[in-house]
């Protein structure tokens, strides 16, 4: 006897969708489309606005350590970061250079080509090419845009992208004074700084191992502090920094010899502090020249710090060259060079 299996086909049956429906779902899924772009829109920020937040976070750095009124010093610095600046990828923007009156050691590069050195890193750098290679260092950080692209990703700046644009441009300066002020770069941007400064540097015909050389004396400076203080104190491990550099010298093959002490030295004659010396941070009264108003903003982090020493503010977390005490002139120190003095310049960067 045979035995007849059934064969059961299972069809797939097609459910139909009203056209409404479709329609409903095409239309929402263009509005979020829609909604996407402008906020990627409104987070695109342009030269001119790059350079406007920019200036705001100069003013809050230049009202919270004043300024060195020195014009032989700016003009030198200047000069200096003139020569990277033109080589650099954005040699057209508008650079300016500020000393910061502060034995803190430190510098900040904010966007738009707004660079400051602290007197107090002037006194610990001990030739041209040392100063180079840091200012090649926050030179690239304004050239990769790290400070403007970090700010797109904080909350507060994506939330104000819905709102008027003088709002968003208030958040992003808000946003961009304390990365800047307290070195929030993350590893990979620390990286590219570090390795773009030394072969800007080199390219100029300085000694790319001048930033290794910076940062092993600021580590024998620093040996008896608890935590990281000032510059670079929140990017890797120094150690690792200086090996790191060691290698990139060696694998990029750069060269270039020139030390420039002796016109760093008739240049530049501060002493360094002793870090313990150095008092701790007490905030200026609010003042003028914030376009978004943020010259009276809030303290951030440890600018609340009292006036204990530096040395027992180490034990407490309090970052020593950040919360230093600054100078009372807050107004930026206007020099001019020209091409041919830049020229001239150039010629002394040898051996």
């Amino acid at each position: 006897m045979k035995w007849i299996v059934p064969i059961v086909m299972v069809c797939g049956l097609s459910v139909a969708v009203p056209a409404s429906a479709q329609l409903g779902g095409l239309s929402n899924a263009i509005k979020k489309g829609q909604q996407a772009k402008d906020t990627v829109d409104a987070l695109t920020i342009s030269d001119a606005e790059e350079k406007q937040i920019g200036s705001d976070i100069s003013v809050q750095l230049r009202n919270k350590y004043g300024v060195v009124q020195d014009k032989a010093v700016t003009k030198y610095v200047t000069l200096v970061g003139t020569v990277l600046a033109q080589a650099s990828s954005r040699p057209n923007l508008d650079w300016t250079f500020i000393v910061l009156d502060t034995d803190g050691v430190n510098a900040f590069a904010a966007p738009g080509g707004f660079v400051h050195i602290t007197r107090g890193a002037l006194a610990l750098i001990q030739d041209e090419s040392q100063l180079a290679d840091v200012l090649g260092h926050e030179i690239s950080h304004v050239t990769e845009k790290h400070t403007i692209n970090a700010i797109k990703k904080e909350k507060a700046v994506s939330t104000a992208a819905s709102a008027s644009r003088n709002q968003l441009l208030q958040e992003a300066a808000k946003a961009g004074y304390s990365m800047v002020l307290e070195n929030k770069y993350d590893r990979n941007q620390e990286k590219d700084a570090d390795r773009l400064g030394v072969t800007l540097a080199n390219k100029a015909g300085y000694s790319p191992n001048g930033l290794a050389a910076f940062l092993t004396n600021l580590e024998t400076r620093d040996k008896d502090l608890k935590e990281p203080s000032g510059l670079f104190a929140s990017h890797p491990d120094m150690k690792d920094r200086i090996d790191t550099l060691g290698k990139l010298v060696t694998a990029q093959k750069l060269s270039s010899t020139a030390i420039v002490a002796a016109r760093y030295h008739a240049s530049v004659s501060y002493k360094p502090a002793a870090v313990g010396s150095i008092g701790a941070y007490t905030p200026p009264a609010s003042s003028s020249g914030s376009k978004f108003g943020l010259s009276g903003m809030n303290a951030l982090g440890n600018e609340k710090a009292s006036n204990q020493t530096i040395a027992s503010a180490g034990s407490r977390g309090v970052n020593a060259d950040v919360d230093a005490p600054g100078g009372p002139n807050k107004s930026i120190v206007v020099v001019t060079v020209t091409a041919a003095e830049v020229t001239e310049f150039k010629k002394g960067i040898s051996g």
